[in-house]
């Protein structure tokens, strides 16, 4: 049985934000800060961005230089499938589809790897309503 959302951010700390948004007012920009604020690890993934949240940016998952727990897909179901090939080919624990997207394909792709899977779920209102905070890393 694949973890629960709470469970997933609770023994996470690296986020790798596919579809981070240079737009405070999308989610793919308000959600990344909120989770950075509550101490997590933000690594933005975006072909038009050079530094997000006062990160360095990536075109892709495979340019990613450490390891990943979750990867946080801000981009469309069509998407999602490939964006979980990657996910798997950077031995990410968890695919995490935000809210409003879901996709069959990449729950299989993800699962048949051993990557837990959550799908329409907002890691930001997840972290919020659990109040999850990450202690500064020692």
């Amino acid at each position: 049985m694949s973890k629960t959302g709470r469970e997933i951010l609770e023994a996470s700390r690296v986020i790798a934000v596919v579809g981070a948004s240079r737009d405070p007012n999308k989610a793919g920009g308000s959600v990344p800060a909120g989770l950075q604020q509550r101490g997590f690890r933000i690594i933005p993934i975006n072909p038009y961005a050079d530094t997000l949240f006062g990160e360095r940016v990536y075109r892709s998952l495979a340019e990613v230089p450490e390891l990943v727990d979750i990867v946080d897909v801000f981009r469309p179901a069509a998407e999602a499938p490939d964006i979980a090939r990657q996910a798997v080919a950077i031995a990410a624990k968890v695919l995490w589809l935000q809210l409003d997207i879901r996709s069959d394909e990449a729950r299989r792709i993800a699962e048949a790897a051993g990557l837990d899977y959550v799908e329409d779920e907002c890691t930001g209102v997840t972290s919020s309503i659990y109040r999850i905070r990450k202690k500064a890393a020692a």
